[in-house]
């Protein structure tokens, strides 16, 4: 399938929600802020339902992807919020009329499930902040923008004294790690030789980390990366007894055999400032002594 068309001024986005309930009070900034970028804003019908934690049912859910899917003005989809759902309702979708009509989809954490099978149709999106997150905070919300309206992004950070220097271009390809460890073995497992691997998580216990780590290692999916990015690794836990490493550290340690640039810390996740990144589009990772630069080819 070929590559979404940038969006313009006039064009149209739908928000969605594929997880967790959000309200409307939660989402209406958004629709403000994606008015000023000149956009006209579509919502799902079932956008503010709710069903136990879910944004209405897995049935009522399915139809909104289903019509963002299908939509033949709409030129992106942004998903309103993660938690949980997405897996639930992603084979109940037919993904045929993004041929006709290839859109944007942006979301991160639960909306993994979706960009995987993306990734999979060779349909890039784009990874960052949510619909109900649009005010958290102003620089990650303009990289949103940026990278939808195809401006050149360039990310320059610091070194983190894990990191492995080296050089790499290669598609960037990834999400939340417990969400691509959920889907091992199924038809929307993730392709990783000769990608970039992009991986971020929240509230995991630390042993949850090395055992997620060592299953992307055993399945050879480690193996033959052309690079390693690491995003936010945030409220990590513990048990009584410390498991004696950091999130980093165990990451670290999966990865340190192999001889391909690393970079931990990247301002991207369960973060405040969840910088926007394209998924499944070539990017070029530069790790050195005192930096680390990823943009886009």
């Amino acid at each position: 399938m070929k590559a979404p068309p940038f969006l313009k001024t006039g064009d149209t986005i739908l928000i969605i929600g594929t997880a967790r309930a959000r309200s409307k009070d939660q989402i209406e900034p958004a629709i403000t802020i994606l008015k000023s970028w000149g956009l006209n804003v579509e919502l799902g019908k079932n956008l503010f339902k709710k069903h136990h934690q879910f944004a209405g049912t897995d049935e009522q859910r399915a139809a909104d992807l289903q019509w963002a899917i299908d939509h033949k003005k709409a030129k992106a989809v942004l998903i309103a919020g993660g938690g949980y759902g997405t897996l639930r309702i992603i084979d109940k979708v037919n993904f045929n009329s993004l041929k006709k009509y290839p859109k944007w989809f942006a979301g991160y954490s639960d909306a993994t499930i979706l960009q995987a099978r993306l990734q999979k149709l060779n349909i890039p999106s784009i990874h960052g902040t949510m619909a109900f997150q649009f005010t958290k905070n102003k620089e990650a919300t303009k990289s949103i923008k940026t990278l939808l309206f195809g401006e050149k992004i360039n990310y320059a950070i610091s070194n983190n004294k894990l990191n492995r220097n080296g050089k790499a271009q290669a598609e960037l390809v990834g999400g939340n790690l417990s969400l691509i460890y959920a889907l091992s073995g199924s038809i929307d497992d993730i392709e990783t030789k000769n990608k970039i691997l992009f991986i971020e998580d929240l509230d995991e216990q630390l042993y949850h980390i090395d055992r997620m780590m060592l299953q992307l290692k055993r399945s050879g999916k480690l193996k033959n990366l052309k690079g390693l990015v690491v995003g936010g690794m945030s409220d990590m836990k513990d048990n009584a007894i410390p498991y004696g490493k950091t999130a980093n550290e165990i990451i670290f340690d999966a990865v340190k055999e192999y001889k391909y640039p690393v970079c931990f810390d990247f301002p991207a996740g369960h973060i405040e400032t969840n910088m926007a990144l394209y998924l499944g589009k070539k990017a070029k990772l530069s790790v050195e002594k005192n930096k680390v630069t990823l943009n886009y080819l």
